[in-house]
């Protein structure tokens, strides 16, 4: 009988934290299935991956066609995915993009990011760059919203060997 007791109260205790940990690899799986979307240029399967609330806003061929204007600018090699945190629907993931800028000036470079992601009927949806429904999601989790608040992406290209940050013109 203590035995039993015993396992019980490590399911109890593990369970969690295994939960945990599986959600924290989906939101790492989604983000990089994303990219390879992204970097393979498969535009139709990347807008398939947005949250309910972007795709309504936007139709899959204008988000496609964006995209695809943007594409002789920049190649995408490889993406680092750092820490992934997960409460609720709603996670965020560290990352850093790694590519080649070529126009308007041939260079390595690289954009840090969070990756915002929402969890909608079982599935990692990527929001990052929907302002809207990141903010609603946030709202409705203020705790989260206080640790992970939106940070801009950062933009870097590769000079003398090391990474200079890319100001935006204003």
């Amino acid at each position: 009988m203590p035995a039993i007791a015993l396992l019980a109260l490590a399911t109890i205790w593990f369970v969690p934290g295994l939960a945990r940990a599986s959600d924290e690899s989906e939101v790492r799986g989604t983000v990089q299935h994303v990219f390879q979307q992204l970097k393979s240029r498969d535009y139709g399967a990347t807008y398939d991956s947005l949250p309910a609330a972007t795709r309504k806003r936007m139709s899959r061929a204008s988000f496609s066609n964006a995209l695809s204007r943007a594409q002789d600018r920049y190649v995408l090699d490889r993406i680092s995915i750092g820490s992934v945190r997960v409460s609720g629907n709603i996670a965020v993931a560290d990352t850093e993009l790694f590519g080649r800028v070529t126009k308007p000036f041939p260079a390595e470079g690289k954009i840090v990011v969070q990756q915002y992601l929402v969890r909608e009927d079982g599935k990692w949806r990527v929001a990052t760059g929907d302002t809207a429904t990141i903010q609603r999601f946030l709202k409705a989790n203020p705790a989260f919203a206080r640790k992970f608040p939106i940070r801009q992406p950062r933009i870097y290209v590769k000079q003398n060997n090391q990474w200079i940050e890319f100001k935006m013109p204003r």
